[in-house]
């Protein structure tokens, strides 16, 4: 377990503003050096490498930067699920809206088709002159027409006698 070398291919800079941990470098004590490299063991020696510093003060600044880091990413979360439910609401919102316009132009489509079903020519009386859509049925008991007149009065001496 000694140092081959590969490590420095690996080597990582220092992050300016944050700590190494904190930037997810992890440090190698048989090679010593702080290496960017995803692994639990040293790419190089083969030994476990550090991912938390062993100084209770850099302890405490880690601890202090995970908490911030994981507050902020709450704090998106929140902001993404409220994105999300606003953005449902309206998508329903707009669905809804949709429907009734497809309702409305169904009905305004059935009452035109229905309108015109049962539109029907209005013709004047030839006795009254009113307009009627079934004349005949009219013009048989129109109170001007002469022939129903004279068969009221006709029916009325038989109701008296």
């Amino acid at each position: 377990m000694t140092c081959k070398g590969i490590c420095i291919r690996y080597k990582a800079q220092k992050p300016v503003g944050t700590g190494r941990y904190a930037s997810g470098q992890r440090r190698c004590q048989i090679c010593e050096i702080f290496i960017k490299w995803e692994g639990l063991w040293c790419p190089c020696c083969g030994y476990r490498l550090r991912t938390k510093p062993r100084n209770l003060k850099y302890k405490a600044k880690l601890r202090a930067r995970v908490e911030a880091d994981s507050m902020e990413a709450a704090a998106a979360t929140e902001i993404e699920l409220e994105v999300q439910e606003v953005t449902a609401k309206a998508k329903i919102a707009k669905a809804k809206i949709a429907k009734a316009k497809i309702a409305k132009a169904k009905i305004a489509k059935a009452k035109i088709a229905k309108s015109k079903i049962t539109t029907k020519v209005k013709t004047p009386c030839t006795h009254c002159e009113k307009l009627f859509v079934f004349v005949d049925k009219h013009e048989k008991n129109c109170k001007k027409n002469p022939e129903v007149v004279t068969s009221q009065k006709s029916e009325s001496i038989a109701i008296k006698a």
